[in-house]
């Protein structure tokens, strides 16, 4: 790769769920296959700010919630082998289309098959489902790994 060529991207959604970490290692391994750069995107809303749910609730102590979240996330999949070309992305709004916006000018948008929220019986969840749909790239959707006696 000359020094001029911009790095490939390889964006990755994560949720906290196994499949996501899954979704985590498998765009790692790829964007070192490729020489690109791992976007790995924790997408979070502030319950008050999507309806009439209740009594309002302060978006900074979301957003704190979701930040410590996303670093124990990322320390969960990686622990000290965090790799070189991983850049994180903190973002509030809907998953599906934060991730959707983001493959814009992507490799590959890398998916979880089912996130929190899944329901046990559904193959894919609905974020994995409308990026699979709607983003602007080619995407993988990862299923949750086995343990397998690390």
């Amino acid at each position: 790769m000359q020094p001029s060529e911009p790095r490939r991207r390889v964006v990755v959604g994560v949720d906290g769920s196994p499949s996501s970490y899954a979704a985590l290692r498998w765009a790692a391994g790829y964007a070192q296959l490729v020489g690109g750069v791992v976007e790995a995107i924790h997408a979070w809303d502030t319950p008050s700010a999507v309806g009439w749910t209740g009594p309002a609730i302060d978006p900074e102590f979301d957003l704190e919630q979701a930040r410590e979240r996303f670093v124990s996330e990322l320390r969960s999949v990686f622990a000290d082998d965090r790799p070189e070309h991983l850049v994180e992305y903190l973002v509030e709004g809907d998953p599906s289309e934060v991730l959707i916006r983001a493959s814009e000018g992507a490799d590959v948008l890398v998916v979880g098959s089912r996130g929190r929220g899944g329901f046990a019986r559904a193959m894919l969840g609905s974020v994995s489902q409308r990026c699979a749909q709607h983003a602007a790239c080619p995407v993988v959707v990862v299923r949750q790994e086995h343990d397998r006696h690390r």
